[in-house]
């Protein structure tokens, strides 16, 4: 599939931010690219203006007319969409973004692959930070965008590949996790828990997925484990490669203690050596153990280690203060499983500990929208006062037995004596806070989706009242 007759490629669904950037880096090692997609937004518009990347507004067969050498079919992509029928139809050849990646960007590297239910972002950005800080120039691709870097994705030449592994599946047409193609030479776990509804029955299935990558580090690499997480202690029993376990258990072998967290800031220690983090939480504090054990197995001293843990700025969506407006601070969070938002309410408290704290939260994707956290979501806003929901999205396509039921969300909530309410949209939502919310308040939306431009709709509003 990957001859030396590949001379053009075609990106269906382009305008995602590593479909783009993937292009942009073949183009770069001299192939013809072309791309489609629905609506390509910033910033990745004027990214592949500026690269000249020839890009069909929509999708149609007429786009493929020249029959490029190959097709990368994004994950978005599904049977039915015209250019997807073309490619079968006329047997062209194709690939999905990871097997891309994988054969033309990754091969011959040392890939370090960043897996886990939860932190993948952040433990990627970090890590990838600690060896740019320190001269490595590693390649990168993280499903978020850094705000130590430009961009969620780059390629050099790095001998250092670094990449976020999710293990949601690969294309309509490989139902793998996109983890399995990334070749790890050291893969991470930082954690293991039921998700993504649409595509895992169940937890054994998400472990299953998982004890595949793991099956794929080499003798000469090294599995990095969250030795705390109890559904992921018997997948990080296995003799092929070597094996750490980080946490803050005492049989660890990266362990941090002696924890403390202060309003913007954590402080631990490892044996010999205290590092301070510039982020909150518990679970950042796992995600550094992750990004110390990787760094100190390719070489780095604790001392670098730390120089840039001391200039890292965090990822955008990710307690992304947005504004504050009429004194009331919004907050911007991706979370949507119930342990993220457990979570980030968690560092949001220590942050403002007296502070009344709202959660407002759209129940958008494919696992939040179904009932299989209908009681863990209610407890995940424990660290709130008052939380506010959104109507849940496209709820017609799930059956009614599987349906997320708002009605009982709305009575917990309420029973554990915070103020709750369930509103339609987000136009509805600002009203509602606009009216409710005090100066000194602070307001943390969790969505992995736009809602709307909530975010900029509540600054507006705040302001003005």
């Amino acid at each position: 599939m990957f001859s030396s007759a590949i001379k053009s490629v075609h990106f269906t669904g382009i305008g995602g931010t590593a479909m783009a950037s993937a292009a942009a880096a073949m183009l770069d090692k001299g192939f013809t690219v072309t791309g489609s997609d629905q609506n390509v937004y910033e910033p990745m518009a004027s990214f592949l203006a500026a690269k000249k990347i020839l890009v069909m507004n929509g999708y149609d067969e007429r786009n493929l007319a020249s029959k490029p050498d190959l097709v990368v079919i994004g994950n978005a992509i599904s049977r039915g969409n015209p250019e997807a029928e073309y490619v079968l139809d006329h047997k062209l050849r194709y690939c999905s973004l990871a097997a891309l990646l994988a054969e033309f960007f990754i091969r011959g590297k040392r890939s370090l692959v960043v897996a886990g239910t939860h932190g993948k972002t952040t433990t990627t950005s970090l890590l990838t930070w600690v060896f740019e800080h320190n001269g490595l120039n590693p390649s990168y691709l993280i499903g978020g965008i850094p705000n130590n870097f430009s961009q969620g994705a780059r390629f050099t030449d790095s001998e250092w590949f670094i990449i976020e592994g999710d293990e949601y599946d690969t294309a309509f047409f490989d139902k793998r996790s996109k983890f399995i193609h990334y070749q790890p030479e050291i893969a991470i776990i930082n954690n293991l828990e039921f998700d993504h509804a649409d595509i895992f029955e169940n937890l054994a299935a998400v472990k299953k997925t998982f004890s595949h990558f793991i099956r794929l580090v080499p003798r000469n690499g090294l599995l990095l484990g969250n030795g705390d997480d109890v559904n992921l202690k018997s997948l990080l029993n296995v003799t092929h490669c070597p094996v750490k376990r980080f946490g803050l258990g005492a049989d660890n072998a990266v362990q941090g203690f002696n924890l403390r967290f202060g309003p913007t800031a954590t402080e631990f220690e490892i044996p010999s050596f205290k590092f301070h983090l510039n982020l909150v939480g518990e679970l950042n504090v796992r995600n550094a153990l992750a990004v110390i054990g990787a760094a100190k197995h390719c070489g780095l001293s604790n001392k670098q280690i730390q120089s840039a843990f001391d200039t890292f700025k965090g990822i955008k969506r990710r307690l992304e203060v947005k504004g504050i407006a009429g004194g009331v601070t919004v907050i911007d969070d991706f979370g949507h499983h119930p342990t993220a938002i457990r979570e980030t309410l968690k560092a949001l408290r220590l942050r403002y500990a007296k502070e009344k704290i709202w959660a407002v939260f759209e129940p958008r994707s494919n696992t939040t929208r179904r009932n299989v956290f209908q009681d863990e979501l209610a407890a995940s806003f424990a660290d709130a006062d008052a939380v506010v929901v959104s109507e849940v999205a496209r709820l017609e396509q799930i059956s009614v037995s599987e349906r997320l039921n708002p009605e009982k969300l709305m009575t917990d909530i309420k029973a554990s004596g915070k103020e709750a309410a369930y509103l339609p949209d987000a136009n509805a939502i600002v009203a509602h806070l606009v009216k409710n919310a005090q100066g000194g308040d602070v307001i943390c939306v969790f969505s992995n989706g736009g809602f709307d431009g909530i975010h900029g709709k509540l600054l507006t509003c705040l302001g003005k009242k």
